[in-house]
C-alpha cells in the first residue's frame, strides 16, 4: 500500500507539475487568440443570453440556465474556499492574480468546450442527449481517436468517486462536527437522503434543483464576502497592491506566513485556479450538451460565463478578503483560513457562515459530479449502468462522510488531472471547428445557428 500511496504521489506531481500546466494554460491562450478575444469581448453578450436561457429554445433536457447552474454547482465549491486560501498560504498574494490570468484564457477554454459539446452531442438509447469530451473525440476526430475519449471517460467516471463524492462528503462532516458537533455518521446519511432525492430524477431534477440553490449560495456568499471587504475598506487598496507586487517579485517571509518565490505563487495560482474552475478539465461540457439551445455558440457563450464566475468573482471575494483582512500572515491554510478571514471581520458569526457556505457548496459539487460520472460509465458500458450507478453514489457518500480519505483525495486529484490531457488535445485538434462556427455566428448575427436550428 505504501509502495502504491508513493506512485501515485509521483504521479499526482507529474500530472499538476509543469507541463501540465503549461498544456492547460498554453491551449486556453492558444484558442483565446483564435477567437480574437472574443470570450473577454463579448462577456457582455454572455450574460444576456444567460438571462433569456432561462427557458430552453431547442432540442435538450434542461434550459441553457439549467446547464449553466449545473456546471456551476460541480465548480463552485470547496476550491473557492479552501483552494484560494491554499494558494494564498502557499504562494502568497500573488497566486491570486495568477489565478486571474488562469481564469481570462479559460474562458476562452469552457467556451470551445461547449460549442465542441453541442455540435457533437449524440442520443443515448433513451433518446437524451449526451455529450462532452467522450462524444467529441468519438464524432469530431474519428475512429483513429476513439481510445482517448475511453480514456477520458475511464479518468472522469473514477475521479468522480473521489473529487466529486467522497472528498466532498468527508468536508462537510469535518466542517459540520468542528463548528455544530455533528457526528459524520448522522451527516454521512442525511447527505444519502438529500443527495438520493436529487440524483435519481436525472440530469432534469438536478438541473432544476441546481437552478435554484447555486444563485442563492453564490449570491449570499457574495454579499457576506463584499461585507467582509466593506470592513476591511481602508485595507482593500494595500490587499490589491499586494496581488500585483507578488505576482512577480518574491512574498517575504511575515507572521506566520513562510514567504513565497514568484514560481510557488504561478505555480499554486495556476493549480488551484484550474481546480476551482475545471476549464480545461472536460467536465463542464458534460452538462452543456444537455441544454435545450439553438447551438453550439449560443451554449457556448454561456459556458464561458462559469470561469468567469466562479474565479473572477467568487475566487476574488474569498482572496481579497484573506489577504485585506491580514489573515494571510496567520499561518492558518485552507478552509480554517477563509474562517479566520471572516471571523475576524464578523465576530461570533463569519465562521459559521463559512461552515454553512461550504457546507453547501459541496454538497451541489456532489450532485453535479454525480451526473459527470454516470456519462462517463454511460459512455463505457451503455445506459443499463445508470441506476446501479446511481446507487453506488449514494452509498459511497456514507464512506465519504465517515472514513480517511488521504489516499482518496490523492488517487482523485490524480485522475481530475489526467482528465485535462486528452481533453485538451480534443480541443486543439478541433479548433478549426470552432473558429469556423464562431466566425460564421458573428458573420450572420447569430442567424446561422437559427438556421442550423430550424433545419433540425
Amino acid at each position: 500500500m505504501e509502495a502504491l500511496n508513493t506512485a501515485v504521489g509521483w504521479l499526482n506531481g507529474v500530472v499538476w507539475g509543469v507541463p501540465v500546466l503549461i498544456m492547460i494554460l498554453g491551449v486556453g491562450f492558444f484558442l483565446q487568440v483564435g477567437l480574437k478575444f472574443m470570450p473577454i469581448m463579448k462577456l457582455g453578450m454572455g450574460f444576456g443570453l444567460l438571462f433569456k436561457g432561462r427557458e430552453g429554445q431547442g432540442e435538450g433536457q434542461i434550459s441553457p440556465f439549467n446547464a449553466l447552474m449545473t456546471a456551476l454547482s460541480a465548480t463552485i465549491g470547496t476550491g473557492n474556499i479552501a483552494g484560494v486560501a491554499t494558494a494564498v498560504f502557499l504562494g502568497g498574494p500573488g497566486a491570486l492574480f495568477w489565478m486571474w490570468m488562469t481564469a481570462l484564457v479559460g474562458m476562452a477554454t469552457k467556451y470551445s468546450e461547449a460549442v465542441c459539446a453541442v455540435k457533437f452531442r449524440e442520443r443515448d438509447e433513451e433518446g437524451n442527449y449526451v455529450g462532452g469530451p467522450m462524444y467529441y473525440i468519438k464524432n469530431g476526430l474519428g475512429a483513429k481517436w476513439a481510445w482517448l475519449g475511453v480514456a477520458f471517460a475511464l479518468f472522469g467516471a473514477i475521479a468522480a468517486f473521489g473529487i466529486g463524492n467522497g472528498v466532498q462528503a468527508n468536508g462537510v462532516a469535518q466542517v459540520l462536527e468542528t463548528n455544530f458537533g455533528f457526528n459524520p455518521s448522522v451527516t454521512g446519511i442525511a447527505l444519502m437522503v438529500l443527495t438520493g432525492a436529487v440524483i435519481l430524477g436525472g440530469i432534469t431534477r438536478i438541473g432544476a434543483v441546481a437552478g435554484k440553490l447555486v444563485p442563492f449560495m453564490a449570491v449570499s456568499y457574495i454579499i457576506a464576502g463584499l461585507i467582509v471587504l466593506f470592513i476591511n475598506a481602508d485595507a482593500i487598496g494595500t490587499a490589491i497592491g499586494l496581488v500585483f507586487t507578488h505576482a512577480f517579485t518574491p512574498s517575504a517571509a511575515e507572521g506566520g506566513f513562510a514567504g513565497a518565490a514568484v514560481w510557488a505563487a504561478i505555480r499554486f495560482g495556476v493549480a488551484r485556479g484550474v481546480f476551482s474552475n475545471e476549464a480545461g478539465l472536460g467536465s463542464a461540457p458534460i452538462a452543456h450538451a444537455a441544454a435545450e439551445t439553438k447551438g453550439p455558440v449560443n451554449q457556448g457563450l454561456i459556458a464561458m460565463l462559469g470561469t468567469f464566475i466562479d474565479t473572477i468573482i467568487v475566487c476574488s471575494i474569498t482572496g481579497l478578503a484573506i489577504i485585506a483582512s491580514g489573515a494571510w500572515t496567520s499561518g492558518e491554510s485552507g478552509a480554517a483560513l477563509t474562517s479566520l478571514a471572516f471571523e475576524t471581520s464578523l465576530p461570533g458569526f463569519g465562521g459559521y457562515l463559512i461552515a454553512i457556505a461550504l457546507s453547501i457548496f459541496a454538497f451541489t459539487t456532489i450532485l453535479g459530479w454525480s451526473y459527470y460520472g454516470e456519462k462517463c460509465m454511460e459512455f463505457l458500458f451503455g445506459v443499463k449502468v445508470m441506476l446501479p450507478y446511481r446507487i453506488l453514489w449514494i452509498v459511497a457518500i456514507y464512506f465519504g462522510a465517515t472514513a480517511d480519505l488521504g489516499f482518496i483525495w490523492l488517487l482523485a486529484d490524480t485522475l481530475n488531472a489526467m482528465m485535462a490531457i486528452p481533453n485538451l488535445v480534443a480541443l486543439a485538434l478541433l479548433s478549426p471547428i470552432v473558429f469556423k462556427v464562431t466566425k460564421e455566428f458573428f458573420a450572420t448575427g447569430g442567424k446561422s445557428e437559427e438556421a442550423a436550428h430550424a433545419a433540425e
